[in-house]
Order: C-alpha cells, then sequence, then structure tokens
C-alpha cells in the first residue's frame, strides 16, 4: 500500500497536520517511552487532548501568535506535546541543544526575544535559569520534570500550565493560521561562528514530510514504527523524526539515550529510522572487530557473505547461479545477523545531516540493509534531495524531493528552489541576502547532476564543518577560542565527516622560546613536534580550551606544525586568512591519521 500524502492533500499548517491524523486515530497507540523497563504507549488521542490543554495554558499565560518559545529537552513525548502547543496558537518554536553551554543558551534566548522556555531535567533548568539571568523578557520556565529552584523567572510544571477553559477557541482557531507563518527558529552555526536563527515556516516542513512521502512511497504506509535517537533541535530529526511519521500516522519510539541505542533497536524493531554516518561508522567497528575476534568459519562465512553483496550490488542485482545460491545461504547465516542488530524489520534507514563515506554505506548495503542517503540543510526544512528504493546510488545523494527544483550555477554551486526554502534568518537581513537570491538558495556546496537526475556532491564552498552526527561547527569559532590562549599562535581545526574534532597548532614562538629556557632546559632550535614533554604541556592547554567549548566543538587530539602559517609559505593569503585548502595539503595525512 503506498503513501497517500501528495500535493492534492493540502494541508493548512502542522498542527492542522498533527489533529487531522490524530482525529482518524484518536484510540491507536502514538508516542512510545520507556518507564519501568519497558516501553509505554500514549493514543493519538491523548497526545491531541494534551497539546490542546497546554497550548490553552499558554494562551492564558499570555503567549500570543508570533512569541517565541524555547525548547530544551531530550527526546521524549514532551518535546512533541510542547511543540504542536507552541504552534497550534501561532507562536513559534526555538529549539536549543542540551549540549549548549550557558553563554550558547544566551545567545539563542536574547537574539530571539524568547518570552518563556520549556526545559526537562533539573541539570538543564539549572543551566537555563543561568542563561536567563538578565533577560527579563522571559515570563517563566515550565519544566517537565518535577524540579526545586529559587531565584530567577518563576518555574512552574507542566502539568500546572494545562488548561481546560477555552480548549474549543485553540482548536477553532488553528485553521487561522497561514501556511507561509513563522512555526520555528533553529540556530545553525554560520561562518563567521555566531548561531544564525534560520526561520522555517508551516509550508517549508509540510514540503518536506510530502516530498519524504513521495519518495518513500513504494516502502508502504502501514504499521510502521519510527525510532527517534537524534536531537530533536536539529532540523533534520525535527522534520523527519518527529513531522514526517506524524505525516505517515506512524508509531513514535523515543531511544532512552545514545548508548542504549542498540538494545532499543532490538526492543522497538522500527521499520523506518533517520540517521547519521555516525551511527554506521560505529555499527562497522563493532562487526568488524567482532568478527576479527571469532576469526575461523565464521569469519569466512561473514567475508564471504559482504564480497557476495558487493559484487551483487556492483552488478544490479545479478550474480552467477553457484554464487547466488550460496548468497542465499549466507543471507540466512550472516546478513540476517546484522539486520537483527537493527531491529530485524528494518525497510530503510534514511541517512543525512552529513555525507556518508561510500564505502561505509556498501559495507551496510552488502549485508543486506537499505541506506537511502539524502541531502539538505536547515534552511531548506531540511532535505533538498533522496535517494529513492528503487533507484539507490551510494555515491550520489538522489533527485529532489517532490516540486523542488535544484540547479547548478556558474560555479558548479547547488541552488534549489521551492516552498522549503526558509524566510531567511532572524535579525540577519545582510547573511539573508547572500544565501537567498531571486527566490533561489546558495546552499554554498558544489555538486554535479547526472543524466539520470541524481545530484552528487563533490565540493564545499563554505568551510562549515559538518561531522559524522550531522552537526553543523564554524571553525573560525573553535580557532578562534584556541589561539587566545598565549601558548598558541595559530589553529586550524579539522573534523568533516568524523566525529569529532582534531586540530593542527602553531605554538607561539615567544612562549615556545621561554618554555624552552626556563621550563624544558632544551634547545629553542630543535625539531620539537614530536616531543613529549611540549605535547604534554599543549595537550593541558587544550584541555583548558575545551572546558569554554560545547561537546561538539571540543577539540580531542592535535599535531603541531612544521612551521608557522604565513604569506610567505602560501598559507595564508595576502589579507592574513588561512588557507585551509593549502594546510589540508600539507597536514590531511597527519590529521587524518589522528582518527586511527
Amino acid at each position: 500500500m503506498a503513501y497517500t500524502l501528495t500535493t492534492d492533500r493540502h494541508w493548512h499548517n502542522l498542527p492542522d497536520l498533527f489533529f487531522t491524523q490524530a482525529e482518524a486515530r484518536r484510540d491507536k497507540p502514538f508516542l512510545f517511552y520507556k518507564g519501568g523497563g519497558a516501553y509505554r504507549g500514549i493514543t493519538w488521542g491523548e497526545t491531541a487532548n494534551r497539546v490542546l490543554r497546554l497550548a490553552t495554558g499558554l494562551k492564558s499565560r499570555g503567549i500570543v501568535p508570533g512569541d517565541r518559545v524555547a525548547l530544551v529537552s531530550g527526546n521524549r513525548p514532551e518535546w512533541l506535546i510542547a511543540d504542536m502547543a507552541i504552534m497550534s496558537i501561532g507562536a513559534v518554536t526555538v529549539p536549543a541543544y542540551t549540549t549548549n553551554t550557558v553563554a550558547d543558551h544566551r545567545h539563542v534566548f536574547s537574539d530571539s526575544g524568547v518570552r518563556s522556555v520549556f526545559v526537562s531535567t533539573s541539570r538543564l533548568v539549572r543551566n537555563v535559569l543561568a542563561a536567563t539571568d538578565k533577560l527579563p523578557d522571559i515570563d517563566f520556565v515550565a519544566s517537565f520534570d518535577p524540579v526545586e529552584v529559587a531565584g530567577g523567572p518563576e518555574v512552574v510544571s507542566l502539568e500546572a500550565l494545562m488548561v481546560d477553559d477555552g480548549i474549543g477557541e485553540v482548536r477553532s482557531g488553528i485553521r487561522n493560521i497561514a501556511r507561509d507563518a513563522l512555526c520555528c527558529i533553529i540556530y545553525t552555526s554560520g561562518t563567521g561562528g555566531t548561531p544564525k536563527g534560520v526561520m522555517l515556516h508551516h509550508g517549508a516542513i509540510l514540503h518536506n514530510c510530502a516530498g519524504a512521502m513521495d519518495a518513500l512511497q513504494a516502502l508502504g504506509a502501514e504499521g510502521n514504527r519510527f525510532l527517534s535517537f537524534l536531537p530533536l533541535s536539529h532540523s533534520y530529526e525535527h522534520m523527519a523524526g518527529q513531522f514526517f511519521p506524524i505525516a505517515a500516522g506512524a508509531e513514535l519510539f523515543y531511544a532512552e539515550s545514545a548508548e542504549t541505542l542498540m538494545s532499543n533497536l532490538v526492543e522497538v524493531r522500527p521499520t523506518l529510522m533517520t540517521v547519521v554516518p555516525r551511527l554506521f561508522e560505529t555499527m562497522h567497528q563493532r562487526i568488524v572487530r567482532g568478527v576479527e575476534k571469532q576469526g575461523g568459519v565464521k569469519a569466512r562465512l561473514f567475508r564471504t557473505a559482504l564480497d557476495l553483496g558487493i559484487r551483487k550490488h556492483r552488478n544490479d542485482g545479478r550474480l552467477p547461479l553457484v554464487a547466488r545460491i550460496i548468497d542465499r545461504i549466507l543471507d540466512k547465516l550472516v546478513r540476517d545477523k546484522v539486520r537483527a542488530r537493527f531491529g530485524g524489520q528494518m525497510k530503510a534507514l534514511v541517512s543525512g545531516g552529513a555525507p556518508l563515506n561510500p564505502d561505509i554505506g556498501l559495507f551496510f548495503t552488502a549485508l543486506g540493509l537499505r541506506i537511502l542517503q539524502g541531502y539538505g540543510q536547515t534552511e531548506s526544512a531540511p532535505v533538498i534531495s533522496v535517494n529513492r528504493p528503487g533507484s539507490m546510488r551510494l555515491e550520489s545523494v538522489g533527485p529532489p524531493i517532490l516540486n523542488t527544483e535544484v540547479r547548478i550555477a556558474d560555479d558548479g554551486e547547488v541552488l534549489c528552489r521551492g516552498e522549503l526554502v526558509m524566510k531567511g534568518y532572524w535579525n540577519n537581513p545582510e547573511a539573508t541576502a547572500e544565501v537567498i537570491r531571486d527566490g533561489w538558495l546558495h546552499t554554498g556546496d558544489i555538486g554535479v547532476i547526472d543524466d539520470d537526475g541524481h545530484l552528487r556532491l563533490t565540493d564545499r564552498k563554505k568551510d562549515i564543518i559538518v561531522n559524522s552526527g550531522g552537526d553543523n561547527i564554524a571553525p573560525q569559532r573553535v580557532e578562534a577560542a584556541i589561539t587566545l590562549e598565549p601558548e598558541i599562535a595559530q589553529a586550524m581545526v579539522h573534523g568533516d565527516k568524523h566525529p569529532y574534532l582534531v586540530a593542527v597548532l602553531v605554538p607561539d614562538q615567544t612562549w615556545l622560546e621561554e618554555w624552552c629556557m626556563s621550563v624544558a632546559k632544551k634547545p629553542v632550535m630543535a625539531d620539537l613536534r614530536d616531543d613529549p614533554d611540549l605535547r604534554g604541556y599543549l595537550a593541558r592547554v587544550v584541555e583548558r580550551i575545551n572546558a569554554s567549548l560545547s561537546t561538539i566543538e571540543k577539540v580531542r587530539r592535535f599535531i603541531v606544525a612544521e612551521e608557522p602559517f604565513s604569506i610567505e609559505n602560501g598559507e595564508m593569503t595576502p589579507t592574513m586568512k588561512t588557507r585551509r585548502h593549502k594546510l589540508h595539503a600539507r597536514y590531511g595525512d597527519a590529521l587524518e591519521a589522528l582518527y586511527r
């Protein structure tokens, strides 16, 4: 049975989508959370009732259309309930990462001008309250869990915010929320390092939902189960892990944590899931290590299954007769065990948020999993293109989604146009004008479109690092923090497609001379790049720097540069900007070796 949500089904806005689906499925289970050692479900009807009561409570507290309300929480039913309640009265959700520092929260809250904040746990409440200091416009903080705090804005429980009187007025007013009205502001780092608020409207996310439904229609619509584990504050999970399951009328389970993901997969047995390459990298390492440890016949069977799977993929599913018989046997002996690690019922894993290493993708495809790589960015709500089940190409990010135009500019940049494009950057018309021109979103990525309409990305115009978890990291921000320390003069961080950052460091020459003479008692002119005393000292400096950075910005390992970056050696421009491609050419192999 194919998906039914296409362009002829015109939702007015995101709450309209949710309540229409809830009314059609009122007594069916919808949201599942882990409690008491087992997953417990909440029906569509229960969820809708809680959304309406919370929306009514927000309205009674003076939240009006256009007001911004922040949401700081891990993935759980209350995230969706709060998000839908905010949008149901025409207000605007401002998601924030649970890993944000106090300074990060303060920037997001003050820049967006939030009126209130939803927060989940007592630990997060403390950070939020510290960030609200000197932000008098925040009227109250609503906590999902019981907390006891003193000072700052009023802290109320989620239950205390829920009101029955006025529900009908809220429900009837939903149809009046325009499809192009602002629904959320999602902050993402720009090239200068200061997070920018991406303004997404209801229609942009609905456009993405329709595009996803169209792309995945061959997989069937009934009986789907999603497992949500990527942060819902990320635009990818916000759409693909929340609103897409709503549009599909699916059951939505929340993983307990990243640490319990593998056991949750076996418990939930999801049919569809949005993932980032980091999951595949981790699983690849576990599987390979396990096979090497077993050795013997099992290792030989695994390698044969892998080899035959690769041959089959490269030959459009064709194998000689004998190989085909062996492959079918190994499908039961080997691939079923790999699929079981993902629950055994997976129809497809949709990979996005960061580029997928084709070799990793081929590894899992050969072992019987369907991986559909997509592409997009927060500014496009976020999906621009995705592979289809019947025409998957691991080296591409697929054709554009439904009703989305993609073209390649004269300089090779990927441009897209359609309802999915953001309204702009919050309070930043200059940055908006740089990326949206004549209705076309300039992605900053370089690519080509092949004869079959598949988009392939070949490079990136912008310097933003996208790690294997899909997080956007502005390298200038991290490098600025590093070079604030007196011991380090210059730095370049590296980590695209990797799980963490590494760096090449240039010690400050004056500090180095003093350290050599007075501390280490070493010759100043000696080659100290691999000196254990210097590396140990710099490691402590990096630890000090990391204390001021968010989790994704921390530098885990480093190398010491052979010489300072300069105009003379071609590593700086005449205007003293770092030539990253030159540094990558010189130090790339050494930086990559830090991940091994």
